[in-house]
């Protein structure tokens, strides 16, 4: 979650050794579950949760689709060439749409390139990060370094808000360097996201109307991707926190020039003003892209940590205490970017799944059942 989706995806080509073996809770199939699938070729069989499950999309990369405050709408990034982008622009969708051969409205500008966008309480705007002040063409996507695999923070990130016919209405940030993955508290009255305004990725939130920042982490690592509580007291996200000397250099070093390797991340866990942090997860290999769940007792999240190579990428679920951890989808690709409406009823996700074994990820709505 919170970088274009193509480097995530790039993670299957490196390796990985499984640090943790972690038992996870399997169901029996039942009847019921069997006669879904059989239904609904989407779903795999131990896939329990998922009542039914729709594509959205059908070609392309697109990935962090956001449910406005009523659930009528969601927004979304990709980079569909045919949806006359080259790079990840923001889209916007009737939640009981699909887009197959038709093109929804985008709503940024359609330069730079942006990430991370949000619905605002009023469901008229939007939130979201975009590069286009600095350059308005797509900038430079650097993906291997000295052998390592590695994210871009771009400084030229900055974060705006605009309506829902793309205009940009305000500007949230402008402090120098790296600001974007913002989300908003389901109380409407905060913003979370990520800064390097302090020398390091650290969480900040801020009002919804960009007023009283306040640093919320102060741990040295990559503190990012965070999400509230549905009651907004609480704040879920992930980290790649260097523990050795060498880690230490390798991370600063990198930073330094604008990059992260992201492929050793776990879960935090938190109150909403940075009080009481936790580690949530010690599975090992990549563990982000994490959602509360309705209840506020559990957490879906992506991880490879059953990995040997680094693939598959599946969906978990987990207690806020780190106990019972339960495998959700069974793919053998890439299952990311879990998002539940705000009534607790459906789930939007991103996979590869059903693209016929091509690269494409797309979007998909499930119907949920816990």
């Amino acid at each position: 979650m919170k970088t274009p989706l193509f480097y995530l995806l790039l993670i299957a080509l490196i390796s990985f050794s499984c640090k943790n073996e972690v038992k996870t809770e399997t169901e029996k199939t039942t009847a019921t579950t069997e006669q879904t699938a059989a239904n609904n070729p989407l779903i795999f069989p131990e896939e329990t949760h998922f009542k039914n499950l729709r594509q959205v999309t059908f070609g392309g990369d697109n990935a962090e689709a956001y449910w406005s405050f009523d659930d009528k709408q969601l927004v979304f990034q990709s980079n569909y060439e045919k949806w006359n982008v080259s790079c990840d622009q923001m889209f916007l969708m009737n939640a009981d749409e699909t887009f197959n051969g038709t093109i929804p409205p985008m709503v940024s500008t359609g330069k730079g390139r942006t990430t991370c966008s949000y619905f605002m309480p009023d469901n008229k705007h939007i939130i979201y990060a975009s590069t286009h002040l600095v350059d308005e063409e797509c900038p430079e996507v650097p993906l291997r370094k000295n052998g390592k695999y590695i994210w871009p923070v771009y400084d030229s990130f900055d974060i705006f808000i605009a309506d829902l016919e793309g205009n940009i209405v305000k500007q949230l940030t402008n402090e120098k360097g790296y600001d974007a993955e913002p989300t908003v508290s389901p109380k409407g009255d905060k913003i979370v996201f990520t800064s390097t305004r302090s020398g390091d990725l650290e969480l900040y939130t801020m009002n919804i109307d960009g007023s009283d920042v306040k640093q919320i982490t102060n741990k040295l690592g990559y503190d990012g991707g965070a999400f509230f509580s549905p009651d907004g007291t609480k704040l879920i996200f992930r980290s790649s926190r260097p523990k050795t000397e060498e880690e230490i250099k390798d991370y600063k070093d990198l930073l330094a020039e604008g990059l992260v390797e992201p492929t050793d991340m776990e879960l935090y866990i938190c109150n909403a003003d940075g009080s009481d942090l936790r580690q949530l997860t010690d599975l090992g290999n990549a563990n982000w892209s994490p959602f509360f769940h309705p209840s506020g007792k559990k957490v879906l999240f992506s991880s490879n940590f059953e990995a040997e190579r680094g693939f598959p990428f599946n969906l978990y679920l987990i207690d806020i205490d780190g106990k019972n951890l339960e495998r959700v989808t069974h793919s053998e690709t890439f299952d990311a970017f879990p998002v539940f409406s705000n009534d607790g009823k459906k789930l939007a996700f991103s996979s590869n799944r059903n693209n016929g074994g091509g690269r494409d990820t797309n979007l998909f709505i499930a119907e949920w059942q816990d």
